[in-house]
């Protein structure tokens, strides 16, 4: 009985489960983890319905180094999501592993430092697409438009809330 409970138990949360991702899923293609981010190499790219140049494509993303979340793989195509949670299937091509991230908050103050006590450097404006570099637990340091410094990592989309980064 108690195994049969369990089992019942363990079919229902995989059937919830199945937008959540594990933490330890790897690509089937590149073995890289799922989800991960990256970033849009080209200028424009189509985004597809499905992965093959036979789907439709239903948008075009058009802001160079946009953050995008990988979400599926499938050969030489990227299920991808923006910051919106828009997605769809891109060319493994048209994608970079450079990491960058969107900046959610009105006038981010960048400190010189990951402490809030420290100088400000710079303040970036709510949709300003930023390079990221290290990341400790709560902060990161981004760059853009020649400022350089550190932002709080829950004003930022593109990384992970437990991501650190070297």
């Amino acid at each position: 009985m108690l195994k049969t409970v369990i089992g019942i138990v363990c079919a229902i949360m995989v059937g919830f489960s199945g937008s959540m991702v594990a933490a330890d899923e790897r690509g089937t293609v590149t073995n890289l983890p799922i989800p991960r981010f990256v970033s849009l190499k080209a200028s424009e790219g189509n985004v597809r319905r499905g992965p093959s140049l036979s789907h439709r494509v239903d948008w075009v993303f058009k802001r160079r180094n946009m953050p995008l979340q990988v979400t599926a793989e499938h050969g030489h195509w990227r299920r991808v999501e923006d910051k919106e949670g828009f997605g769809g299937w891109v060319h493994y091509s048209l994608i970079s592993g450079n990491r960058t991230v969107i900046v959610e908050q009105d006038m981010l103050t960048l400190h010189k430092r990951p402490d809030e006590v420290t100088q400000i450097v710079a303040a970036l404006e709510a949709g300003v697409v930023a390079e990221l570099g290290k990341c400790e637990r709560e902060w990161c340091r981004v760059s853009s438009g020649g400022y350089r410094g550190w932002a709080r990592k829950g004003a930022l989309w593109g990384v992970a809330p437990e991501e650190v980064r070297d």
